[in-house]
């Protein structure tokens, strides 16, 4: 069997990985800037270039983990796992360590340097968690696994990428049609060119012919300057020891759980595709990663991406991996992220991004027993729960105001807001347990199935689950059993009723 470095689906693969990455530096460039008030020379001269190390050791990392996998397997064809900058924990890290540094301080300084902290924080538990993510994998059911990454790419993927492609069908549905025609249609286009690179074409040059580009924005953003990495060992140990971490252990230990999980899930999700990786060393890179970010100026954790079974179905193997973490590097030591984000508009990506949401809601389907599928539709609820939370904060953002201007009292009376926000809390883990719980009742292991309830209640207790209060304007996480109390004997009294049927099944015969 012979490893080719570069297949004919690398190309729609690297720009559907490439796009992805690149929201996240816009992101960064964006809310450092607006929110943190961060100057040019910290975000592109310090986080920008960090972001750089981390994304390319892990990019390179997984690509020669394809190729290794490729000659001990003998398959023809692996893909690499998708890597890059953790979205969640950028909106967390900046709106719930820097921001509040920021204001008690005033000093960005400061901020910048507890956000280093808590990115080597985040690391350290993903790093640490690989030792014992292999157990986990075992014992949890696929259905279980496969559902909260359903839910997830159904939301936070798909539709926020479908919302782009409908709001501007002019630029938009040429792209999309020529997505769905290779990767759902299975036609291949004249001469085997990738419909990814002809869909970034056409959308470019549909929005810039409709005017929807700027040209003075372009022009203003080529400016080539060289940023080289630093190593901050200094800032990142300083911070560490602060006062400053223990107030925030509630929010960086949390977040490493979250990521860890996240990319465990993503794993069995490349198994059910046929890409069977060692788990431990795949989450070691991926702590890794995150550990080398902080090290070098980035306060963003990294992580093991979504979508890999839509980029093996694409056709890619391990060239658009490194392709990846080259072009991100380039953009990011070189100061032209913001000259790319104004050449190539979101839209003419778009349609890539929801083909890869669609692929990983219908794996969930395709690749767990048939008798499961109610358990996959089980583990939707939470994820739709955080999306739904998701864009009510953010129409409530635009009207200027928030949930707690608004009040729960008043919110509830058109909607049950308390059930939304509680299910939304710690909603990957609820995912996961619900679903597997489910899979324990379909196949009559109600043992199994009052453990999970007791897991439930054990993790709602610490509030990693169901805890929430409101405070400055923000829903943030409650930890203790003081607010979750109620989840905690509502789900100890389920494992009760399923205990009790597992005592009836062993002793009377269940029909």
């Amino acid at each position: 069997m012979q490893f080719y470095w570069w297949r004919n689906g690398d190309l729609d693969g690297f720009f559907g990985l490439f796009v992805d990455n690149l929201i996240q530096l816009i992101l960064i460039v964006v809310l450092c800037g607006t929110l943190l008030n961060m100057p040019a020379e910290m975000v592109f001269g310090r986080i920008l270039p960090g972001v750089a190390v981390s994304l390319l050791v892990g990019n390179l990392f997984y690509g020669f983990q394809a190729r290794t996998l490729a000659v001990v397997s003998g398959q023809a064809h692996v893909t690499a796992l998708p890597y890059g900058v953790n979205t969640v924990s950028l909106f967390a890290f900046i709106l719930f360590v820097m921001k509040p540094v920021l204001d008690q301080s005033h000093d960005v300084e400061l901020a910048w340097r507890v956000g280093l902290a808590a990115c080597l924080g985040s690391g350290l538990i993903e790093l640490a968690g690989a030792f014992v993510a292999g157990w986990v994998k075992r014992i949890t059911p696929r259905a279980a696994l496969l559902a909260t990454l359903a839910g997830i790419a159904i939301t936070f993927i798909a539709m926020d990428f479908c919302f782009r492609i409908f709001a501007d069908p002019l630029v938009g549905f040429v792209p999309l049609a020529l997505i769905l025609v290779q990767y759902i249609g299975r036609l291949q286009l004249p001469a085997n060119i990738p419909a990814g690179l002809v869909a970034v074409v056409f959308g470019s040059l549909l929005a810039w012919g409709l005017g929807r580009m700027d040209s003075a924005a372009l022009s203003n953003a080529l400016h080539i300057q060289l940023h080289i990495p630093h190593l901050y060992l200094a800032d990142v140990l300083d911070a560490t020891f602060s006062t400053y971490m223990i107030s925030f252990l509630p929010v960086i230990v949390p977040m490493g759980l979250f990521n860890l999980l996240g990319s465990l899930q993503n794993l069995e999700s490349a198994e059910a595709a046929g890409d069977v990786y060692p788990v431990r060393s795949s989450l070691a890179m991926n702590g890794l990663g995150t550990v080398a970010a902080a090290c070098f100026g980035s306060v963003f954790p990294t992580t093991i991406y979504i979508g890999h079974p839509g980029w093996k179905k694409m056709g890619a193997g391990a060239g658009y991996s490194i392709a990846n973490g080259v072009a991100i590097t380039l953009l990011c030591l070189l100061g032209l992220v913001g000259f790319v984000a104004a050449l190539i508009p979101v839209e003419a990506g778009a349609a890539i991004l929801l083909w890869i949401g669609i692929t990983i809601a219908a794996q969930a389907f395709e690749v767990t027993p048939r008798a499961h599928a109610p358990a996959v539709v089980v583990g939707f609820f939470p994820a739709l729960a955080a999306w739904g939370l998701l864009m009510l904060e953010s129409g409530l953002r635009a009207a200027g105001t928030n949930v707690e201007a608004v009040g729960i009292a008043a919110l509830s009376r058109q909607l049950p807001i308390a059930g939304l926000i509680a299910l939304e809390r710690g909603f990957i883990f609820t995912s996961m347990i619900l679903a597997a719980m489910t899979v324990s009742l379909i196949d009559r292991h109600y043992r199994s199935a009052a453990l999970w309830a007791l897991v439930a209640a054990l993790i709602s207790s610490s509030g990693l689950m169901h805890g929430y209060t409101i405070a400055d304007g923000a829903i943030i996480n409650a930890y203790g059993p003081a607010t979750t109390w109620p989840f905690v004997c509502g789900y100890t009294g389920i494992a009760l009723i399923f205990f009790s049927l597992d005592h009836l099944k062993n002793g009377v015969r269940l029909h």
